[in-house]
């Protein structure tokens, strides 16, 4: 099931604002301290570090909702499980990950809705804070409406978890909606091969064709064939030109007493460069190109038996 978010800008007074960065500053702080206990104690698991921490927390923030508590707890975990898996590849060199800001997860006991009909999105969000619900306008949202319809008309589901965020001292409601998909009846009939640097399609089309199929009009048979150019191979190869390129500058400065250099693609310099390159966002967007090409219509698509790697079988 697809998923898509939606940030939608508060309209907080000054008096909710700061009741609101209150409730950042003690969820920070929880995440801040349970990070770097599991971290150096090596225990990630949620339930465990729920079961030392929550009890203390309570007393420590006894106007802080509970749920919120269990939330911080729980990004914790999550945190520290990505911090540890980083590390065992090599990837950071710091003893604990630095956590700067955090956004705070309301479950469904912690915050609801009110609308002023029931054939409209929802204007106003009642949150709990510290120790008593708040409400707080949300701001007319065009995107959020749209994905709003697709809810009343049963093509999609709204999550029961609510995110609040700040950022540029804003806050913003991230609603998280999952959509249902479409089942409609295949029009076509489409056969592709991925090659280095193109997409060769056939496509028959079945609207038109099964009639004549059944007289045994062969012409009529005949699949429209063409092809899409990805220039993956090419991509691939720019941007491996642009790596060694950048591997040679930085040869330099790792260079071993012995005449030989460490693994610069390993360090911190080459990472912070190559994060840059846009290869990635490049190839997925290709990708994305050729699929909305192949599925335009409800077809039903053949394909060879893919494997586990099939970017190292096909192309």
């Amino acid at each position: 099931m697809l998923r898509r978010s939606v940030a939608v800008e508060l309209e907080v007074t000054k008096e909710l604002s700061k009741l609101l960065y209150s409730v950042e500053s003690a969820y920070l702080n929880i995440v801040h301290e349970v990070v770097a206990y599991a971290v150096v104690n090596n225990v990630t698991s949620a339930t465990q570090l729920q079961r030392l921490f929550y009890s203390k927390y309570r007393l420590e923030y006894p106007n802080l909702n509970s749920q919120l508590i269990i939330q911080a707890i729980r990004q914790s975990s999550e945190i520290a499980k990505s911090f540890v898996e980083r590390k065992k590849k090599g990837l950071v060199n710091k003893p604990y990950p630095e956590v700067k800001n955090v956004s705070i997860r309301f479950v469904v006991t912690t915050w609801s809705y009110e609308e002023f009909v029931r054939s409209i999105a929802p204007v106003k969000l009642s949150l709990s804070l510290l120790g008593e619900r708040r409400e707080v306008w949300l701001r007319p949202h065009k995107r959020f409406w749209l994905f709003w319809w697709r809810v009343l008309s049963g093509e999609a589901e709204l999550a029961s978890t609510l995110i609040i965020k700040r950022r540029l001292n804003r806050w913003y409601a991230i609603f998280i909606f999952k959509l249902k998909p479409r089942v409609e009846k295949p029009q076509s009939i489409i056969a592709f091969d991925i090659n280095e640097n193109t997409v060769a399609v056939g496509k028959i089309d079945l609207t038109s064709t099964v009639d004549k199929v059944a007289n045994w009009n062969r012409q009529y048979a005949t699949p429209q064939l063409y092809s899409i150019r990805t220039d993956f191979g090419r991509l691939a190869r720019r941007y491996g030109r642009v790596r060694n390129a950048i591997i040679e500058r930085l040869k330099p400065h790792f260079a071993l007493p012995n005449g030989k250099y460490s693994n610069v693609t390993n360090t911190r310099e080459f990472r912070k460069r190559v994060k840059h390159l846009r290869e990635g966002v490049r190839k997925v967007g290709r990708v994305r190109q050729i699929a909305n090409e192949l599925t335009k219509t409800p077809a039903i698509i053949i394909t060879e038996d893919l494997g586990e790697n099939p970017q190292e079988s096909m192309i």
